[in-house]
Parts: C-alpha cells; sequence; structure tokens
C-alpha cells in the first residue's frame, strides 16, 4: 500500500460522504452513516494497529456521522499516539468541537487557547471560529466576537484596520 494511494482513497471517501449527505434530506440515514463508517474502518484496517492517523480518521467518522461523544476519546488518543503537524491541529479544532458538543467547553478552550500563538497557516481562522463558539457556550460571548471579527477583519476589502481594532476593544479593560 503506497501512502499516496491511501491517501486518495480516504479523500475519495470523504468526497462520497459530502456529495451523499449534501443531496439526502436530513443528511443521511443511520444506515449510511453506518455505511460510512464501515468504509474509513475499512481504510483504517490498512494502518499499522497503533497509527494515530487511524484514530483520527474513526475519529472524524464518528463526528461526522453525529457522535460527537463517541470521536472524543478518538481524537485523543490519535493525539497521544503523536499525530501533529497539519493534521494534529485539525483534531485539536475537531476535538474542541466534540467538547463543546458535548457539554465540556472549557475542555475546548483550555486546548485551543494554545492553538493561537501556533505557528500560522490556513486553519487559523477554524481555531478563532472553533473556540469562539466554546467561548459562547460558556457565557463569553465578548471574547468570542472579538475572535470571530479578528479572524474577518483580513479577509475584509475595506475596513480591515477598523474591524480589528473593534474586536481589540471588545475584550480589552477600558476600550
Amino acid at each position: 500500500m503506497s501512502t499516496q494511494d491511501w491517501e486518495q482513497r480516504v479523500a475519495a471517501a470523504w468526497a462520497g460522504f459530502e456529495e451523499h449527505t449534501r443531496t439526502a434530506p436530513g443528511g443521511g440515514s443511520p444506515e449510511s452513516a453506518e455505511d460510512f463508517r464501515a468504509v474509513i474502518d475499512a481504510l483504517v484496517a490498512e494502518l499499522p494497529e497503533d497509527s494515530p492517523l487511524g484514530f483520527f480518521e474513526r475519529a472524524c467518522a464518528w463526528d461526522s456521522t453525529g457522535h460527537s461523544d463517541k470521536a472524543v476519546p478518538l481524537y485523543r488518543e490519535a493525539l497521544a499516539r503523536g499525530l501533529d503537524g497539519y493534521r494534529g491541529r485539525r483534531t485539536k479544532i475537531q476535538l474542541a468541537s466534540s467538547l463543546r458538543n458535548t457539554g465540556r467547553a472549557e475542555e475546548g478552550v483550555t486546548l485551543l487557547t494554545p492553538e493561537l500563538d501556533a505557528p500560522s497557516d490556513e486553519l487559523d481562522d477554524a481555531v478563532r471560529g472553533c473556540l469562539a463558539l466554546c467561548l459562547s457556550s460558556l457565557g463569553r460571548d465578548r471574547e468570542g466576537l472579538s475572535l470571530v471579527l479578528g479572524a474577518l477583519a483580513p479577509h475584509l476589502p475595506r475596513y480591515q484596520r477598523s474591524m480589528a481594532n473593534y474586536a481589540r476593544m471588545l475584550v480589552e479593560p477600558g476600550a
């Protein structure tokens, strides 16, 4: 098995899942969710048993089919087994979201806050968006709004500086 071949088959499985959920009323049936998880399980079975990538993919499959509770321990295991880099960061974002969905938003805040200082990549806005949701779940809406506005500001065709300042003023004392 080549890594590239495996990655392509995983991407194809996810593309099929996305297509199905886009066209199925209500996002698909329990049977289709079960079938999808079986596809991912079969792909994961091709990996070494201790591969953090396998735990990540299985977590994503459970999470995407509405079972954040089953995804949380798998995400944690992927991180514990050393998943890092881009997928490690994705794991933290998705774990924080699942923690929020299962009533543990504070753990999500703890997990994602250090990511604000991590090396920048295309996931920066996702970190801020998910952290904002966790903060909002804890009644810390001003902090969450500040993060979202700060993430939005660079994408605006105008008003970037003003929006960034407004974001900062939401959380700075005396602003």
